[in-house]
């Protein structure tokens, strides 16, 4: 196992392609969840969902491949990650609406 794997990350995501209107947000939440990690998930005007999450490098790195492969009737063309600093104090992982 990687030193690091355990190590508290938080990424930033934008997820392209066919992803609003097919559960995306729903079948975010629910991966999340089941990860144990914390953050939230959106719709963004453009088409694509956005999500922060926080957690183990490792269960973050499953559910970017999670959102690679998203709900039945989704078509994912682009995850784009970016690794932030952890800021902790979050519970839980949400449905955000757009502000």
């Amino acid at each position: 196992m990687d030193a690091g794997a355990d190590e508290i990350k938080r990424v930033h995501v934008i997820v392209e392609g066919h992803v609003q209107g097919v559960g995306f947000r729903y079948f975010t939440v629910e991966q999340a969840r089941r990860l144990g990690l914390s953050g939230w998930v959106r719709n963004l005007p453009s088409g694509a969902v956005e999500a922060e999450a926080e957690g183990p490098r490792e269960d973050l790195l499953t559910f970017l491949e999670l959102l690679e492969e998203g709900p039945a009737g989704a078509y994912v063309r682009r995850v784009r990650p970016e690794w932030l600093p952890p800021i902790g104090g979050e519970a839980g992982f949400r449905v955000r609406i757009y502000d």
